[in-house]
């Protein structure tokens, strides 16, 4: 390193260039840097859906879900499969670890996927593009008065979607709400007999009567002509004139039996917006690993185009509801505020206790430097910044070094150095001279302490290199942005310092105290003489001081991590189970109505049922609703944060819908919530079991007790069970007795109720095609009494039977399941709930306890609780294996510094010290312990040591140079009051804003914030005072010692 420093002294103008040419080249990387809002914390997970018509919850269970989990068990890295069954619908959600990249998780299942049996009605199971964090841009189809959700919903499958698709970075396009077109025959089935003719008859003729075939070729003179038979279905005419069969020598025609509509197939979902109550929405998603901003903007840009262009029929265009940009740029905004008022506060006390502007500005010149290198390494390294990785990085712990280096020259150049340089008349070839080899014998001194001060930083900062699962990928960003930083900083203090040094500040400088420096002098030497003077005391009281923070540790909450502020409310209703579509859809237009009369509520979009795509696993009862809310500025005076304004909204809800069960969360944290744990919910408790009545018993019971435990909310089950079903059960023999399988009937009651597709009709001009369904007309299966009287067509020697469906069959009404949840290849039954106005550890403690003492649980069920909780366990267990050997590695590098196992121990006694601040800062501000503010922590460790070491080798020289110990600890703490005071407050001020500020985006950071500010403040009290104290009662060292303290950073005055 002294090189590093002796080739910046040389060439200080190339140095300076260079320094000038980061922060150009800092900033432009700036500008293509990638910013998102939050990292996504979810391991790889591949989404399998499946869609089947008319199936039952349990036949799809039976037939669909449980062959796929058998086929895809015993993948490589898969930790975990959850699957959810309902009626038509199986979701098989295959998670695997983080050794996997999805890409490679995916192919994984595509092979085994490859091989799977073939399933009931062809189906064919699709791979979900939705992901956790995958949405980032959602907008509305909007057309002029009287346009149609059909037809918007037509240019959203046919046009939107395709172009979307073809955009660099974007997956898919979810559409929501609308019906999908489809053209139906509606049947009338005594015409149809009247003619001879049974449904599956007149399937087969219409797929006969669709089709086009290829003739081969024929030569026509010297050229070649392809032979072509055409008899596709265009348009409804042709369909209408498609001819079944002859009666009397008559055609019969379709119109003869059937009227032929453009219907829609039966609606899963319906969305609404504000005042309107059936709106076509498309949700653009992400590709997994793509960058948001840049993607965000393409999508813009191409919403441009299209509204520009003559994509779209007059009148209809996009309009934009959410994009992700939003939060981006506001979070980025926060983060980037508070930063900047941490760079100028550091500044600022570099100026204050230094008295020197030049020297104030040389230390604050890192600070750019170390930034814009560390971005530089980002963009180069193709990686994103996040407001955490961003926002949490302690500048003034940065300049550290830079301080001690500044320092360093600023004494010797207050000193007599003339005597100890080469005189310029005669030096060596190429040898420093005069000031610079001042500043260089300056830097030398301290180059080697400023390594071990890195040294440790670094193995402060280790549990953040090996943080694995949710939390690694959380901070996973912050450490390596940290290192980056850390590695500039470094840079920076080894050349752009001494460079700096030697072109702005003078050949000599007056070393004087400034006034806060003098002032805080008065203060300190007679407490610490009194501290010396009475080491008892002093001790006894840094013992209860730590003791009582260790006792307040109790009152602290625990939480997994803080909720990022979105911005939105996102609200999940749950209605009763077995509500239609239509009869929830009224209510579901009320509520969004209540919530957007909110002021404020910006907007509100409701989601009622799924897709049509059956990327999202819910049934009529579940109704979303996103409400982006407006700035806190424009909020009424009552209402005073979010938690006022849930509890506000909360009441109205539930006064208006009795019965109904609303959950309160966010957009992005309820997708990530959802995606870990595979329940709708922040929180939950997985009851495993077989038998789906008794579980639902037990959770009801588990549900009551929950219900008695403050700060628990939104406390819901998922209904399993409830599902009214008409069962249809073939009486095998009397079917027999008129020649009927069981097979024929079925194919009759699928046909006749829930329709089958004939082909597809392909409209002309176009590559738009459409499903020809085949349903009887309503008044023949409106009820379960129509059913019973459905005739079944039997040939017979007389020509076509009409065998009523009763006389064959039993239709009766019973009750089914309509969810089953699966986890590990076993039943579950959820009971999702949240933690509001207490902290998340106690909440959950309390409902263990209560749980495990009043429910017992039936033979052969479970417990499991999943959400935060978890997580925040898992943490916890590695932080307990990590932060010991970090303090490990600290005290091996302390013991190579000082060669002493005593003076080891008094470098590492500080730590215990500065915690005590931490935790007291996390009291006043009441924020509960989490991954956040143990981080925090970990930092503190790093920065607290630096100013032991600096403290002990202050000692350790005074002893060599001869002075008595009682002499040398009153000595050592007037000398390093400042350097103390500098690099804790510096540290703590740097973070700051950070640690005060409310805007959103600053919500994860602020524990480590308001940790680092607490100990950093609070800390150079007790380490000034205790440290001396302890020093002289443990330190071996003597006036005659012949042992040389390896390190000194700050010369001895």
């Amino acid at each position: 390193m002294n090189a590093l420093i002796e080739f910046a002294l040389k060439h200080r103008v190339l140095v300076l260039a260079a320094f000038i040419l980061t922060l150009v080249g800092g900033l432009i990387a700036f500008q293509q840097l990638n910013i998102e809002a939050y990292p996504d914390p979810t391991p790889p997970m591949v989404d399998v859906v499946t869609q089947v018509a008319g199936l039952s919850a349990e036949e799809v269970e039976r037939y669909i879900t449980i062959p796929i989990e058998t086929q895809t068990a015993g993948l490589p890295n898969l930790r975990t499969v959850r699957t959810i069954s309902l009626y038509g619908l199986s979701d098989v959600k295959l998670q695997f670890t983080f050794d996997y990249t999805y890409e490679q998780a995916l192919q994984q299942v595509l092979n085994r996927l490859s091989q799977l049996p073939a399933l009931p009605n062809n189906a064919q199971p699709q791979i979900s593009p939705v992901s956790p964090i995958g949405e980032i841009f959602r907008y509305q189809l909007k057309g002029p008065p009287g346009y149609s959700v059909l037809d918007l919903k037509t240019l959203q499958d046919w046009v939107l979607q395709r172009r979307f698709r073809a955009v660099p970075g974007v997956i898919d396009v979810t559409g929501w709400g609308g019906k999908t077109k489809v053209y139906e025959l509606q049947v009338d089935f005594s015409k149809l007999m009247a003619y001879g003719l049974t449904l599956s008859q007149l399937l087969q003729t219409l797929n006969n009567s669709n089709i086009n075939v290829g003739g081969s070729t024929v030569n026509i003179g010297p050229q070649v002509a392809v032979v072509r038979g055409v008899g596709l279905i265009r348009t409804m005419d042709d369909l209408n004139n498609t001819m079944l069969t002859q009666s009397g020598g008559n055609p019969v025609l379709v119109r003869d039996v059937a009227k032929v509509t453009v219907s829609n197939q039966p609606r899963l979902g319906i969305a609404g917006k504000g005042d309107e109550d059936d709106i076509v929405q498309g949700i653009v998603l992400m590709r997994r690993g793509e960058k948001s901003m840049p993607t965000i903007k393409r999508v813009i840009e191409e919403v441009e185009r299209i509204n520009a262009g003559n994509v779209l029929p007059p009148g209809v265009r996009i309009e934009r509801i959410y994009d992700r940009k939003d939060l981006i740029e506001l979070t980025t905004h926060t983060v980037l505020h508070n930063m900047v008022i941490g760079i100028l506060l550091i500044f600022f006390l570099q100026w204050v206790f230094l008295g020197n502007l030049r020297s104030a500005i040389i230390v604050g010149a890192t600070i750019p430097f170390a930034l814009f290198f560390a971005v530089g390494i980002l963009v180069i390294r193709g990686e994103s910044a996040n407001l955490l990785s961003v926002g949490a990085i302690d500048f003034g712990l940065i300049v550290d070094a830079t301080v001690v280096m500044v320092e360093g020259i600023y004494r010797r150049l207050g000193q007599h150095w003339e005597e100890a340089a080469p005189r310029p008349t005669d030096p060596a070839e190429g040898a420093l001279t005069g000031k610079l080899f001042a500043i260089f014998q300056a830097g030398s001194n301290v180059s080697r302490s400023i390594f071990f001060a890195a040294g440790i930083i670094i193995a402060a900062f280790l549990p953040l290199f090996t943080l694995s699962g949710v939390e690694g990928h959380i901070f996973g960003p912050m450490a390596r942005t940290y290192a980056y930083a850390l590695a500039g900083g470094l840079l920076a203090t080894f050349t752009v310092t001494p460079a700096l040094s030697a072109l702005i500040l003078p050949e000599h400088v007056k070393e004087t105290e400034t006034l806060a420096v003098r002032w805080l002098h008065k203060i300190y030497l007679p407490s610490l003489n009194f501290a010396v003077a009475h080491r008892v005391v002093a001790l006894s009281a840094a013992v209860v001081l730590i003791g009582l923070s260790l006792v307040a540790v109790r009152f602290l909450g625990l939480e997994f991590l803080p909720k990022l502020e979105e911005g939105n409310l996102w609200i999940r209703a749950t209605m009763p189970s077995t509500i239609s579509l239509d009869e929830g859809n009224q209510y579901v237009n009320r509520m969004r109505r209540l919530i957007h009369a909110v002021p404020e509520v910006e907007s509100v979009v409701s989601q009622h049922g799924r897709p049509d795509d059956g990327t999202d696993a819910a049934g009529f009862f579940n109704a979303e609703f996103f409400a982006p809310l407006k700035p806190t500025s424009q909020w009424r005076p009552d209402m005073h944060d979010k938690e006022d304004l849930t509890a506000d909204l909360l009441k109205r809800l539930q006064a208006e819908f009795p019965g109904v069960e609303f959950n309160f969360s966010q957009y992005l944290q309820d997708n990530v919530a959802e995606a870990v744990s595979g329940v709708k919910g922040e929180n939950s408790i997985k009851l495993f079991g077989n038998d789906l009545q008794t579980l639902s018993d037990t959770a009801n019971k588990i549900k009551a007790v929950l219900s008695t435990v403050q700060g628990v909310e939104d406390l819901s089950v998922f209904t399993s069970l409830g599902q009214p079903t008409v069962q249809i059960d073939i009486d095998r023999a009397r079917a027999a007795r008129y020649g009927l399988t069981p097979g024929d009937i079925n194919s009759t009651i699928q046909v006749a109720i829930g329709g089958q597709a004939a082909g597809d009709l392909f409209e002309p001009g176009s590559d738009r095609h459409f499903p020809i369904v085949v349903r009887l007309a309503p008044q023949f299966r409106q009820s379960p009494e129509a059913i019973e009287n459905l005739a079944i067509g039997v040939q017979g020697s007389n020509g076509l039977m009409r065998i009523p469906l009763n006389e064959v069959a039993t239709v009766k009404l019973v009750s089914g399941p309509s969810y089953i949840y699966r986890e590990g290849q076993q039943r579950y039954l959820p009971i999702k709930f949240s933690v509001r106005d207490r902290d998340l550890g106690s909440a959950i403690q309390e409902a263990q306890k209560k749980v495990t003492e009043q429910v017992p649980l039936p033979a052969g069920s479970r417990l499991e609780w999943v959400g935060e909780f978890g997580n925040l366990q898992d943490a916890i267990a590695r932080l307990k294996i990590v932060v010991p050997i970090s303090l490990a590695m600290i005290a091996l590098l302390l013991w190579i510094n000082f060669g002493s196992v005593p003076d080891m121990l008094l470098a590492m006694s500080v730590i215990p010290m500065a915690i005590v601040g931490g935790i007291l800062g996390l009291l006043v501000m009441g924020i509960p312990f989490s991954v956040s503010a143990a981080i925090g922590f970990i930092a503190l460790f790093g920065i607290s040591v630096m100013d032991g070491i600096i403290i002990l080798t202050q000692y350790n020289q005074l002893i060599e140079a001869g002075l008595d110990r009682a002499r040398a600890v009153v000595r050592t703490g007037e000398l390093q009051m400042r350097p103390v005071i500098m690099t804790c407050i510096i540290a703590g001020v740097g973070l700051l804003p950070a640690a005060m500020s409310s805007g959103i985006g600053s919500q994860v950071q602020k524990p480590l914030a308001v940790v680092v500010v607490g100990g950093m403040l609070f800390a150079p009290i007790i380490i000034l005072l205790t440290l001396p104290v302890l020093i002289g009662l443990v330190s071996r060292r003597g006036v005659k010692s012949a042992a040389r303290s390896r390190s000194a950073p700050h010369p001895a005055e």
